[in-house]
């Protein structure tokens, strides 16, 4: 993912809107650390360099990705607004449609698949706003 500033459209992500937001969620970072989820990218040390080859000013942190999320964590279990993904394993697909309708925020999730009959049933019986089948949300 290319971070950067929002006025260059090569970019797939710009700053952070505040220094308020931008540690609120550099927090969310520490304490999924601290919680014990595995962090497998850390995009709290981003440097961006801008066009003249001078750091950019700005509140930016880059995509960063836990693994080993468990339902009793803070990053699972609050809306973090900001470039953080939680893996968070389950031993079958129905196990998994149960973590993802008992939790508050059913916005939208997606299942990758090869199997038809998974896709159908997942997307018939899952209990959220948005669904995708082999490709991501927005």
């Amino acid at each position: 993912m290319r971070v950067g500033p929002g006025s260059d459209n090569r970019n797939d992500m710009g700053p952070l809107v505040t220094q308020q937001h931008y540690q609120k969620v550099k927090g969310y970072i520490d304490q999924g650390v601290a919680e014990g989820a595995e962090l497998l990218v850390d995009g709290r040390e981003l440097s961006v360099i801008g066009a003249d080859g001078r750091p950019s000013q700005g509140y930016f942190l880059g995509p960063t990705l836990f693994d080993r999320v468990t339902p009793g964590m803070r990053i699972y279990q609050e809306e973090i607004f900001g470039p953080v993904l939680g893996v968070v394993r389950a031993a079958s697909l129905q196990e998994a449609m149960a973590l993802i309708d008992a939790h508050e925020y059913g916005n939208g999730t997606c299942l990758f698949t090869r199997d038809g009959e998974a896709a159908r049933y997942f997307s018939s019986r899952i209990q959220v706003g948005m669904v995708g089948i082999n490709v991501a949300l927005p």
